[in-house]
């Protein structure tokens, strides 16, 4: 049976980073919890309600800019993009999903609301790098650097470290915002011969001096959320200002950008090429064998070489 847990006592800076904060010890998916709460009218409701999940929000408004952490030490069904499954056991991972809302008509723009899921993406970046240090860890010297495989993936040296999820939820009894279910899962502690695919990394391989991995999900877990809230007060400020600040970032650590890659859709088709550039509503160009110019918005892209 599925428990909550003392967050306060387990994650204290990630409690102090975000308005509030779930801890389970197993779950299915945190992006599923996380969006059933909000449909229920638990998170961001009109009013405060406890639910079948036995969460009460406890209070009766919510802020605009308010942003909720749903983390689980286990996590027996999680999902990927185009519904890849991610699974995880205790001690291991990093399964931290958060839960914001941006304006309807940030989402219905499509030039702009494609950027949301990758700047998560470099915040969790950033986020890792800022709590190796804040530990009192180090990356080995032959580590490249962290970069991010578009649209979601984050990669070190071409393997990956894990992967970010985010789906969009209607809140109840809100017209004007939108909730964003966030899903970041990484490998902290997993050993070389368990990691899931040959092409995976975890953070205990690439740097050193790190603490236990409970201490470093909740590490990262606070940096990331002080990073994305100043982020989406930005973006919904200015989108489009925030959109070209968010392409100027991501390019020069876009794994995938000057690289063979192949992109699979969901109608089964498949695509290979070259990655040539990076749009301004975030699709890519990828120039086919033909060398013709395809832009991908949507799709599960592999890099083939480097």
């Amino acid at each position: 049976m599925m428990a909550i847990l003392d967050s306060a006592m387990i994650m204290p800076r990630t409690c102090a980073a975000a308005d509030q904060v779930l801890l389970l010890d197993t779950v299915g998916s945190t992006n599923t919890y996380a969006a059933d709460l909000v449909r229920e009218g638990v998170l961001f409701g009109t009013h405060g309600a406890s639910s079948a999940n036995g969460v009460n929000a406890g209070k009766s408004a919510w802020s605009e800019h308010e942003i909720v952490a749903i983390a689980a030490n286990e996590q027996t069904a999680g999902r990927g993009r185009l519904d890849h499954t991610w699974t995880s056991v205790p001690g291991e991972s990093f399964i931290v999903s958060l839960v914001v809302s941006v304006p309807v008509s940030i989402m219905r723009d499509l030039s702009v609301s494609g950027w949301l899921q990758m700047i998560a993406g470099c915040e969790v970046r950033d986020a890792i790098v800022g709590a190796v240090r804040d530990c009192g860890g180090g990356f080995d010297e032959n580590i490249g650097g962290i970069s991010l495989k578009w649209p979601n993936d984050i990669f070190v040296d071409g393997r990956k470290l894990g992967g970010v999820l985010a789906e969009m939820v209607p809140i109840t009894g809100c017209g004007d915002r939108v909730a964003i279910v966030i899903g970041v899962g990484l490998n902290l502690a997993i050993a070389q011969e368990r990691l899931p695919i040959d092409m995976a990394t975890s953070l205990q391989l690439i740097a050193h001096n790190l603490p236990d991995a409970a201490v470093m999900r909740d590490a990262i877990a606070a940096r990331w959320v002080q990073g994305l809230r100043s982020r989406l007060v930005d973006f919904e400020e200015d989108p489009h200002r925030e959109a070209v600040r968010a392409r100027e970032t991501m390019i020069p650590i876009c794994w995938t950008l000057g690289k063979s890659c192949e992109a699979h859709f969901v109608d089964g088709t498949t695509l290979r090429g070259k990655a040539v550039a990076l749009n301004d509503d975030a699709s890519l160009t990828i120039e086919d064998q033909e060398g013709v110019l395809r832009w991908v918005s949507t799709a599960d892209v592999g890099v083939l070489s480097k």
